[in-house]
């Protein structure tokens, strides 16, 4: 049998994605996501988790029907936080799918990068009201490990038996998008030869939903949930929160090869820059949002107009949906007029640190299916968004090179870039 793990040092060639689970408001994995996406079917409603009545908005992209007892045992599920379940089933999902199996003897080759970008906002919001309470109440012994941002990944490291590099970054909403990318690095110098990696997280509170509000941030299509999200539409009027993970499993092509795995597509390179100008607003112009992009499409080895499809960040505000435009446009010119462009979170809402991680999917899943999913609610023209949005149904076309938009608050700009995987084998 030949040699499937590799020993550490500077590896070259192309690193590919073999694995994906999903936990989002359109399914609890990744395929009932992918064909809620290709059905243009959205996963806003009203909000369950928690008596928002007071508020102006009271809708949200929340994951229904998830049971952490059909996943974990009770002192498990006590320990860890909602964001953490999620991760840890979406991983459950990638390693199988990707067959992986972990090696006792070959655990230190296998890392885990699962970014959050408000980690266990919802477990510090319950100990805060524990203790405010009349009758104050302590947090329990597991509250403070269990809020912290790296806990989905160590407790992916820990569900896998995974000994090799455990990492956790807080990009806000480009924390997925740079999972990837670390663990990308991670993989071609050698310090492991498989990643488990994305982003997770689950904060629908009554803390986050009332300071967004005093933000401006969020629609409050109330009577219209389904409508609520409506990217590059001239009649948007905000975001719609979510919560969810997806967890990708990335390893070098040699190695999918060695152990006959069939990749989706492989990653072929990214870019990360700065605003910085502003902690919420994007930088006039999107002169660094562009600058990704057009970095990410040089370093993937690509020209713009390689680029078939591109899944948005569009997070159906005003500002960032129309400073996306423009980022688009001037990163790939003339070729901006003839790229696909579409915004799952019309359908999925926000997704926050998992978005990036879901737009990786949506791109591996797109030039795996050679189809791409719509955006919806995209009901009036705006002549300031002008691109090829995908608009209601979803597009069977050929696509060979794809890529992520992943901002964040603080001038975060992510972008990360995929193609056709060096052979795609046998069929799935």
């Amino acid at each position: 049998m030949p040699e499937k793990w590799g020993r550490g040092g500077m590896v070259g060639g192309d690193v590919v994605i073999t694995g994906i689970g999903a936990v989002t408001p359109l399914g609890l994995d990744r395929e009932s996501t992918w064909h809620g996406l290709l059905a243009g079917k959205s996963g806003v409603g009203a909000i369950t988790a928690f008596d928002a009545a007071d508020l102006p908005t009271r809708i949200a992209a929340e994951v229904r029907g998830f049971d952490p007892a059909a996943h974990f045992t009770p002192k498990r599920a006590r320990r860890m936080a909602r964001f953490s379940q999620f991760a840890v089933v979406a991983a459950r999902e990638a390693v199988a799918d990707a067959r992986l199996t972990v090696d006792p003897d070959h655990a230190d080759r296998v890392g885990v990068v699962v970014n959050a970008a408000v980690a266990g906002f919802d477990t510090v919001e319950a100990a805060t009201r524990g203790l405010l309470a009349p009758v104050p109440s302590a947090p329990s012994a597991q509250f403070v490990p269990s809020s912290l941002t790296n806990m989905p990944a160590c407790e992916i490291a820990i569900d896998l038996g995974a000994h090799g590099p455990v990492n956790a970054s807080a990009l806000a909403c480009a924390s997925g998008a740079y999972a990837l990318l670390d663990a990308r690095r991670l993989i071609l110098s050698g310090e492991a030869d498989v990643v488990v990696c994305g982003g997770t997280d689950a904060a629908i509170t009554p803390a986050m939903f009332a300071g967004l509000v005093s933000m401006g941030a969020m629609s409050e299509r109330n009577a219209d949930p389904a409508g609520a999200s409506r990217p590059f539409s001239a009649d948007r009027d905000g975001f719609v929160f979510g919560e969810g993970a997806v967890v990708l499993v990335l390893e070098s092509a040699e190695h999918a090869r060695r152990r006959g795995a069939t990749p989706y597509a492989t990653l072929a390179g990214g870019a990360l820059t700065s605003d910085a100008f502003h902690v919420s607003a994007p930088a006039p112009g999107g002169v660094h949002a562009a600058a990704a992009i057009r970095q990410a499409v040089a370093r993937s080895g690509l020209r713009p107009d390689d680029v078939d499809y591109i899944c948005a960040h569009g997070t159906s505000t005003k500002a960032n949906d129309r400073t996306e435009t423009v980022a688009i446009r001037a990163a790939l010119g003339d070729a901006a007029d003839r790229v696909a462009v579409s915004a799952p979170k019309s359908m999925l809402g926000h997704l926050i640190g998992a978005a990036g991680a879901l737009g990786a999917m949506v791109c591996a899943m797109a030039i795996r299916e050679q189809v791409v999913p719509p955006t919806i609610n995209l009901h009036e023209p705006d002549p300031e968004c002008d691109l090829d949005y995908v608009p209601h149904q979803a597009r069977e076309m050929p696509v060979r090179a794809a890529l992520t938009n992943a901002f964040g608050f603080g001038g975060q700009n992510c972008v990360a870039v995929f193609t056709e995987p060096p052979s795609r084998g046998e069929p799935r």
